[in-house]
């Protein structure tokens, strides 16, 4: 195993954290093992992530402050951790995203991040074949962080009908992820639409696009070609994206009939009625 202190702290977080947790565990007289014990891991995981091999989560975070008597150090450490699992060039969107006080997305292929299960979004991630798929799954999931706020921000989201339809990762996973539609559907602060099928052409052909509203920054539109995210500003490009959201959540089913149709997509392709035979695999 490498010399934890052979690590540079400012490299990154995850070098910091890892650095600190030796220090902080070494200034307690705990060896490995017996830190393991006491946050309910191996110590093998602790020297793991002492030497950055693994990516901490959020409960180890809190365990692991909770049993060093840290005052929260590593609660607070792992967003930035986590933050730093995402591609560069997505990483200002998140920053971004977690300042955002209004976010209207419109969806093509995929569940809107802040909405995927973790078994969704580990689907999707596994498409690319990254290296460090657990760290980037965190990652996402650690974005959604945003809507457990006192005060979330206002999410209005158009998916395609096709997004429903698309079995990523399995019956199992989409079942999950149309139940937690549903859910997320019921909040006051979420408004979640269908663009079904039958529409045909619509302004969204062009891809999928997301506007953020802050309160204290310009409103900025965000795309996403096959290697990298845009960000703008361009107040042209602002009222265009505008323009064409408003005509997509016309076209849209509205809420109540897109949880219908939703709900309905559940147990027509996903349920066990639909397919009784798979039950056990499910």
């Amino acid at each position: 195993m490498a010399n934890v202190q052979s690590l540079d702290p400012s490299a990154s977080p995850l070098d910091y954290y890892g650095w600190e947790l030796r220090r902080l565990r070494e200034a307690q007289g705990l060896r490995q093992g017996q830190l393991g014990e006491i946050v309910f891991c191996t110590g093998s995981l602790i020297g793991q992530i002492e030497t950055t091999k693994k990516v901490p989560t959020r409960e180890f975070s809190e365990r692991v402050d909770a049993a060093l008597g840290t005052d929260g150090v590593f609660s607070r450490l792992i967003g930035l951790v986590l933050r730093s699992q995402l591609p560069s060039w997505f990483q200002p969107y998140a920053e971004m995203e977690a300042k955002a006080a209004y976010i209207s997305t419109y969806q093509a292929q995929l569940v809107y991040g802040l909405l995927q299960t973790e078994a969704y979004a580990r689907a999707v991630l596994a498409t690319g074949e990254p290296d460090g798929l657990d760290g980037l799954v965190a990652a996402r999931m650690e974005r959604q962080r945003i809507l457990e706020r006192e005060q979330p921000p206002l999410a209005l989201v158009v998916l395609d009908e096709a997004v429903l339809h698309r079995p990523i990762g399995g019956r199992a996973v989409m079942r999950a992820q149309l139940e937690r539609l549903l859910e997320l559907g019921g909040h006051r602060w979420m408004q979640i639409q269908v663009l079904p099928n039958e529409v045909g052409g619509h302004p969204g052909l062009a891809g999928t696009f997301t506007m953020m509203r802050f309160e204290k920054h310009p409103d900025i539109i965000y795309t996403e070609d096959v290697i990298s995210g845009h960000m703008t500003a361009d107040m042209g490009t602002i009222r265009e994206a505008s323009v064409r959201y408003a005509r997509l959540q016309a076209a849209a089913l509205s809420v109540e009939d897109s949880a219908a149709l939703i709900a309905r997509v559940l147990e027509d392709h996903y349920g066990d009625r639909a397919h009784p035979d798979e039950r056990a695999l499910a």
